[in-house]
């Protein structure tokens, strides 16, 4: 069975969709739709689909949709497609806000249709074989950092939104269930909205968790690092790498001069990462559930999670921000005041 899937909303994120979806063996692109015509007809015939100015044309075509547009028609559109029986995959964050996110979540459930958040690196290659390794540990404390240059981040939210909820979807995986207790900071560079934020997140006897985002920083990033009683771990979400520190204490003996020829005091085990595109096995994952009837391994509820533990921090983090742009000014009103003065 081939699943009949059409794209709303083709910016960046929705092409690669596009790409994917024209791609894989359990899916037909069937159309796509936009708010701009000439982006949308121009995607549509790339990837051999149709364009459709209504999202109701497409609907009357498809069986599931994933909706790539901005976060603030999240739930309207998700709600519509719910209410017509169209699976769909919500890009992240779910909805713009905890109380959307609650009646999606109960619609979902009512109705029966496969609702999948596409909270991406829960399908990273990486994450999965770190996720494996760390059965099998003991993990004391886990700081994740996800940091990229201004110009390539989604400005239409602040970084919270943006890039930490991805990391906080995913401490929720590792931890099973909320924090006990959380602390958060962050600075405004622009604009006067979260641009770097800090999240220490307490799960009990669970690991202690720090998260770091920023989008004022030159050098994309989106490590895990991992404390564990039995080694130190790194994983390398964007280059697909697992690396293992583990320490030992093996000695080679010079018998004959009755000294230690050497000692070697750790090992490092770099582990064997599949080369699988994350977006390629979510969307093969979303149909996958769609046509055997599955549930998601991110459903809505775990959306809904992110979003409140986001929008709880997001609050922190207003309360105690500090804005580098309102001090940057103030310096150069000062200057420009003394240069007047003198």
């Amino acid at each position: 069975m081939q699943l009949r899937v059409g794209v709303i909303g083709v910016g960046r994120m929705g092409q690669r969709h596009c790409r994917v979806y024209a791609g894989l063996r359990r899916t037909q692109l069937v159309g796509i739709s936009d708010v701009s015509a000439a982006v949308g007809e121009q995607v549509a015939y790339q990837y051999g689909a149709s364009y459709h100015r209504d999202v109701d044309d497409l609907l009357n075509r498809v069986d599931a949709v994933s909706l790539a547009c901005p976060t603030p028609v999240h739930f309207d559109l998700a709600m519509h497609c719910i209410e017509r029986g169209i699976h769909v995959l919500i890009e992240k964050p779910i909805t713009e806000t905890v109380q959307q996110a609650e009646k999606l979540c109960r619609a979902a459930e009512s109705s029966g249709v496969v609702v999948l958040v596409g909270h991406i690196e829960r399908f990273n290659p990486a994450y999965i074989e770190l996720r494996n390794v760390l059965e099998d540990m003991t993990p004391l404390a886990i700081t994740m950092r996800r940091l990229s240059p201004y110009d390539s981040s989604n400005t239409d939210v602040d970084v919270i939104l943006d890039l930490m909820i991805h990391d906080l979807d995913l401490a929720l995986d590792l931890a099973g269930r909320p924090p006990m207790a959380m602390s958060a900071y962050g600075l405004t560079v622009s604009r006067g909205v979260i641009d770097h934020a800090m999240a220490h997140l307490h799960f009990g006897s669970s690991p202690l968790l720090t998260i770091v985002a920023s989008r004022v920083t030159e050098q994309k990033i989106r490590a895990i690092e991992v404390t564990a009683k039995e080694a130190y771990l790194e994983c390398d979400l964007l280059n697909k790498s697992v690396e293992v520190y583990r320490r030992t204490i093996c000695e080679y003996q010079n018998h004959n001069r009755r000294g230690v020829k050497y000692r070697q005091e750790s090992i490092v085990e770099r582990m064997q990462v599949p080369t699988v595109e994350p977006l390629a096995h979510q969307l093969e994952h979303f149909a996958d559930c769609v046509i055997e009837g599955k549930r998601p391994l991110v459903p809505a509820e775990s959306g809904l999670q992110a979003l409140r533990l986001a929008m709880e921090i997001r609050d922190m983090v207003s309360a105690s921000l500090v804005d580098l742009s309102r001090e940057a000014r103030s310096e150069q009103h000062r200057m420009e005041a003394n240069a007047l003065a003198s």
